[in-house]
C-alpha cells in the first residue's frame, strides 16, 4: 500500500500512430517490470487480437510501474477518433496527461480533440515530442505548433507553461535537452518529469469512502466490474457501500441540470488493483488508488460508490458524446446461410450486442421492432467494424447495412455531424483530391507546404457522410502516397445530397460456381470481386459496373462443348486479378439497397432483395 504522496496517475493521449503503446513498452523496460530473460512481445499493451493485427489501440488499458518508491499508474488510451469515447471517461480518473506528439507530423486532429477535453477538465498536460531521432524531424517547429494549439484551445497561462521532453519511444530514451552531449540511454528523464510535475491524487484519507465509476469491465463469473479512482476514505472486502446512479435531464446535451435515478446498498465482493500489466486481488483500497470493484449487479458509467455514513454522495454524471453513425445488423437469410458458420437468430444478435454495450459505452443499440434485425450506433465506421469483426471471429453469420449518419433537428433545421479532415499528399495529386473532396461537400479551411517542399497539408471541414467510402478512392488517387486523418468536429447544417458512387453493381442472376469462361467476358465491362470456382448465388454482387446502374449477369455460364475443332483451342484464358473486398471496404462501398454478408470465412456483398423480379416491383412502386 502506497501513501497518497507517492502515487502518480497519468493518461497518455495522442493521435493514432504517434507511438503511445510503443512508449509504454520502453517504460516497462526502463522500470524493469519484467525479468531480463523474459520474452516480451512488442506493443504489449495491445492485448486484443485485433489490436495486434491492426496496430491500433481499441480499449483503454491500465498498467502500473514503480520508480524510486513512487507508484505510477499509466492509462494507454486509443488514438483513433472512432474510439475517443474510451478517452473521455478515463480523464476524470487521472491527475494529468502526457501529450505525445510526432516530431515529423506535428499535432493532428485527434491531438486537438483529446487535448481539448484535458484542458476543459483543468488538467495540466506534459508534452513528449516523440520520434525526435528520425531524419527530417522538425522538433522546434513541432513544439511551436503544439504551443499554438494550446493557445487556440483556450488554455490558461498555467496550462501553456507545460514541461516538455524529447525522445524516442521505439529506441527507449528521453532527454530534457536535445543538445549533443545529452545521453540517449534511458527513460529516467521522463520518470523524473512525471514525479516532479504530475500532482499527487487529491484524496482525503480520513473521510468516508467515495469513488465514481469511469470504466467498465465484464466477465461471466463476476458480472459487471466498475473501475475508478478512490477520492477519499478506504474500502475493505465485504464492506457495505451505497451505489448512487444519476442522469442528465437533457440526455442529448449532457449538461445543465441532472437528477438522481436510484440508490441501492451493495457489498464489495472482489477488488483488484493493477501491478504491471496484471490485476492483483486486494483486501483493502485507500484514497488515491485506482481500483476495480465487483459486487453490484448493475453498474453504470458515472455511478458513485460511497460509504453509508456519507450524507450527500451525489456527483454529476459523466458526459459521453453521442454516436454519429448507425447501421442495421440483420439475420442472414441468404442461400448459403449456415454453411460457413453459425447462422444466428435475432435473439442471439440482440444478446451479443447487449453484452458489448455493457462495457463499450459509446455503442448504442435500438430495437425498432424489425423481425430480422436491430439498429446499432457508434462513433464511426471503424468503431462498428470492430464489433462486426469480433462477432465474425466468434463464428457468427449475419448481414449489415450501409452506415448512415445520425442527424439532429434544431428549430426546424436539419444538422449533421461534420469532421475536421487533414490530408498530407504530394503536390501532384492535390487537384484530384480537391475535386473529390469538393464533390463530397468538403470545404477547405487551410493549406500549407510541409518542410521539404514536395508535400502539401490540406485541411477541410466535411460532413461525416462525405467521408464514407472515400478512403479507398483516396489511396487509389494518390497511389498510396497520401495520408488522411479525421476527427469529429460537432454538428453543422445539412450540406445537401452527396452521391460519391457513380458506378453501379454487377449482380448475379444464377446460383453456382463462377467460370473462367464467363469471367473473361465480364471483366471487359466491369471490375470483378470474384475468381473462377467461387460460389455465387442469385442477388449476390460480383463486381462493380463501369457505368451507372446495375448490370445483371450469369457468372456461372459455361462454354458450350462441341465436336468441332477451333483454331483458337490452344489459347489461354487471361484473367485480371479480382478486387479483394475487406470488411471495411465492403461497408464503405455498398449502396442503400445492398448488404454485406459476413461469415467467419467470407465477405460477400448482396442485394437486400435477392430476387430480381421482386426488386423491379419495389422500384416500380417507389417511382
Amino acid at each position: 500500500m502506497h501513501e497518497v504522496e507517492k502515487i502518480r496517475n497519468l493518461a497518455i493521449i495522442a493521435h493514432i500512430d504517434h507511438g503511445k503503446t510503443t512508449l509504454i513498452d520502453s517504460i516497462f523496460r526502463s522500470a524493469k517490470v519484467f525479468r531480463e530473460n523474459a520474452r516480451v512481445d512488442e506493443r504489449i499493451m495491445d492485448s486484443n487480437e485485433l489490436e495486434k493485427e491492426r496496430g491500433i489501440t481499441i480499449r483503454s488499458k491500465h498498467c502500473t510501474v514503480t520508480w524510486n518508491d513512487y507508484l505510477i499508474n499509466l492509462i494507454d488510451t486509443p488514438g483513433h477518433a472512432d474510439f475517443s469515447g474510451e478517452v473521455e471517461r478515463v480523464l476524470s480518473t487521472v491527475d494529468s496527461v502526457l501529450l505525445l506528439v510526432d516530431a515529423n507530423e506535428g499535432p493532428m486532429p485527434q491531438t486537438r480533440y483529446v487535448l481539448r477535453h484535458a484542458l476543459k477538465m483543468g488538467l495540466k498536460p506534459l508534452v513528449f515530442i516523440n520520434k525526435a531521432d528520425r531524419p527530417g524531424a522538425e522538433v522546434a517547429d513541432t513544439l511551436d505548433k503544439t504551443f499554438d494549439l494550446f493557445v487556440e484551445l483556450g488554455a490558461t497561462d498555467e496550462q501553456t507553461d507545460f514541461p516538455v521532453i524529447y525522445g524516442s519511444g521505439l529506441q527507449g530514451w528521453a532527454v530534457r535537452d536535445l543538445s549533443e552531449d545529452s545521453p540517449n540511454e534511458n527513460m529516467d528523464a521522463l520518470f523524473d518529469m512525471i514525479i516532479d510535475h504530475v500532482p499527487a491524487p487529491r484524496a482525503i484519507l480520513g473521510a468516508p469512502f467515495l469513488l465514481q465509476v469511469t470504466t467498465l469491465a465484464w466477465n461471466e463469473y463476476s458480472g459487471r466490474i466498475g473501475c475508478g479512482k478512490v477520492l477519499q476514505g478506504s474500502l475493505s472486502i465485504g464492506s457495505e457501500f451505497v451505489r448512487t446512479s444519476s442522469r442528465w435531464l437533457d440526455a442529448h446535451k449532457q449538461e445543465g441540470e441532472w437528477e438522481i435515478t436510484g440508490s441501492t446498498r451493495e457489498k464489495a465482493a472482489q477488488m483488484w488493483v493493477t501491478r504491471g500489466l496484471e490485476r492483483v486481488a486486494v483486501d483493502e483500497v485507500t484514497a488515491g488508488d485506482i481500483v476495480w470493484i465487483s459486487g453490484p449487479k448493475d453498474i453504470g458509467i458515472g455511478d458513485v460508490f460511497s460509504s453509508p455514513e456519507l450524507e450527500n454522495p451525489a456527483m454529476k454524471p459523466l458526459s459521453i458524446e453521442e454516436p454519429t453513425i448507425s447501421m442495421f445488423i440483420l439475420v442472414n437469410n441468404g442461400p448459403f446461410s449456415g454453411q460457413e458458420g453459425q447462422a444466428i437468430t435475432l435473439r442471439q444478435i440482440r444478446s451479443r450486442v447487449e453484452r458489448e454495450t455493457k462495457t463499450n459505452i459509446a455503442l448504442h443499440m435500438e430495437d425498432l421492432g424489425r423481425p430480422d434485425g436491430i439498429k446499432v450506433s457508434g462513433r464511426g465506421e471503424l468503431h462498428l467494424a470492430i464489433l462486426i469483426e469480433e462477432m465474425r471471429r466468434e463464428g457468427a453469420e449475419f448481414c449489415v447495412s450501409r452506415p448512415e449518419v445520425i442527424t439532429e433537428t434544431i428549430e426546424g433545421k436539419v444538422f449533421e455531424p461534420t469532421e475536421n479532415l487533414i490530408i498530407d499528399v504530394p503536390g501532384e495529386f492535390q487537384g484530384i483530391v480537391f475535386e473529390k473532396i469538393a464533390r463530397r461537400k468538403g470545404r477547405m479551411t487551410d493549406m500549407q507546404h510541409l518542410p521539404g517542399g514536395s508535400m502539401l497539408r490540406m485541411e477541410f471541414s466535411i460532413p461525416t457522410r462525405g467521408l464514407i467510402g472515400y478512403r479507398g478512392d483516396f489511396l487509389t488517387d494518390t497511389r498510396g502516397l497520401g495520408i488522411m486523418s479525421s476527427c469529429f468536429n460537432g454538428y453543422g447544417p445539412w450540406a445537401g445530397d452527396i452521391n460519391p458512387r457513380n458506378r453501379g453493381s454487377v449482380v448475379s442472376l444464377e446460383t453456382g460456381e463462377a467460370t473462367a469462361y464467363q469471367i473473361e467476358n465480364l471483366q471487359e465491362r466491369c471490375t470483378l470481386f470474384i475468381k473462377p470456382m467461387d460460389r455465387v448465388y442469385g442477388g449476390m454482387i460480383v463486381g462493380e459496373n463501369s457505368r451507372p446502374g446495375d448490370m445483371i449477369c450469369n457468372p456461372t455460364k459455361k462454354k458450350q462443348m462441341t465436336n468441332h475443332r477451333a483454331s483458337t483451342q490452344d489459347q489461354y484464358t487471361k484473367l485480371d486479378v479480382p478486387r479483394t473486398m475487406t470488411l471495411e471496404k465492403a461497408i464503405e462501398w455498398i449502396a442503400s439497397d445492398e448488404l454485406v454478408e459476413v461469415t467467419p470465412s467470407s465477405i460477400r456483398i448482396r442485394k437486400a432483395i435477392l430476387d430480381e423480379n421482386e426488386r423491379k416491383k419495389r422500384l416500380h412502386k417507389a417511382v
